[in-house]
């Protein structure tokens, strides 16, 4: 929403986010592309025949012929890290002035310490067991300690629930779904865009790895370039849709459901297999991304209100009690105008900054 890129913006002014948490302006578009299957080759090394594949050998590609054949197709000439071959179309969804990233675990890390600053003291490692709430309004939380396995009760007059996929543990009576999704981090120093892409796979695609995984599907996963010199990147299952009403971006993550949400987030599993996928998609369409080194693969759990629709922010129903909470992989993108607003419900009893009554989570009891 407009309010939380304001926020965004101003708190990487006054807290020096560019270095702190990646903040920057950038440039976002859509890429639709017809997967490269890698070419295998044989070279000699060594004395020894050895097979590789084609796109694990070329350096990366910054000529004229390359960026030529990329513009033809109406790509921008500083988006210079596609395989020209493999673009069909390009259009763009976001300029500077309009769309900025920021690195989500330095975001959250110095959100953190400018609160323990003001004073906030947070409890690690610090699993809530209940909220009493009973007479309809709230009097105090108990959690357990998972290094001392000590209980604690707090007594509180507030309480705000913002556990993403676990809300539902806490506060049973909003259903939060869990979908279980993953990403890569990939080395690559590349132009600052955040690229959503549509890419057609032949249904006898094979991965980097040469193995048939037998597609013949249209995957849509999503590269985010960061100043760091590294490349995020997640699985989509949907293209990404702009909803005429609110100019906002929207797109359900690639995930599933096999392995329930674990009671605490360090317990999370991850598939090596599905992060592979978005691998080999990436790579099928990028050369600088084939031929980066992978720096992570891993999982996690998207919150959203059964049923649909979503977020929900504001008051229970219980006195002292609200919600924050169902953001899907939209957290980061509104997690400033959520903390603006949830601060106004307890303070002032109702939201000013902007209008939600349709995020409401009354609606969904």
């Amino acid at each position: 929403m407009p309010l939380s890129f304001r926020l965004h913006a101003e708190l990487a002014a006054e807290h020096d986010g560019a270095t702190r948490w990646g903040y920057r302006r950038v440039q976002c578009g859509c890429i639709q592309a017809k997967a490269q299957s890698p070419t295998k080759i044989v070279t000699v090394s060594g004395g020894a025949a050895e097979e590789k594949a084609e796109w694990q050998k070329l350096p990366k590609v910054g000529d004229g012929v390359k960026v030529r054949g990329l513009v033809e197709k109406g790509v921008p000439e500083d988006l210079d890290w596609f395989i020209p071959e493999a673009v069909t179309a390009y259009a763009s969804m976001g300029e500077p002035d309009t769309t900025a990233q920021v690195h989500p675990l330095q975001f959250t890390t110095a959100m953190a310490e400018l609160a323990q600053e003001k004073g906030v003291e947070i409890k690690v490692g610090a699993h809530v067991d209940s909220i009493d709430y009973t007479g309809g309004r709230v009097k105090s939380v108990t959690y357990t300690d998972k290094h001392t396995h000590q209980t604690h009760t707090i007594l509180a007059s507030d309480v705000v629930v913002a556990a993403g996929p676990w809300s539902s543990h806490i506060y049973p009576d909003v259903e939060i779904d869990a979908l279980r999704a993953h990403s890569v981090t990939i080395k690559a120093d590349v132009s600052p865009y955040a690229v959503f892409s549509e890419i057609d796979l032949p249904s006898d695609f094979t991965g980097a790895d040469g193995k048939g995984k037998k597609h013949g599907k249209t995957v849509t996963p999503e590269m985010y370039a960061r100043p760091n010199g590294e490349v995020y990147a997640c699985g989509q299952s949907s293209p990404p849709s702009r909803s005429l009403d609110t100019n906002v971006l929207t797109s359900p993550g690639e995930g599933d459901t096999l392995i329930p949400l674990p009671k605490t987030a360090d317990l999370v599993q991850c598939d090596e297999a599905r992060c592979q996928d978005v691998i080999d998609y990436v790579s099928s369409i990028s050369r600088e991304l084939a031929a980066g080194e992978v720096l992570a693969k891993q999982a996690c759990y998207l919150p959203s209100v059964a049923g649909g629709g979503g977020p929900v922010i504001g008051h229970t129903g219980v006195e002292g009690l609200l919600l924050a909470t169902g953001h899907t992989c939209w957290g980061i993108q509104n997690s400033c105008a959520t903390g603006q607003l949830v601060s106004e419900f307890v303070f002032d009893g109702e939201a000013k900054s902007a209008s939600i009554p349709s995020l409401d989570p009354r609606k969904y009891v």
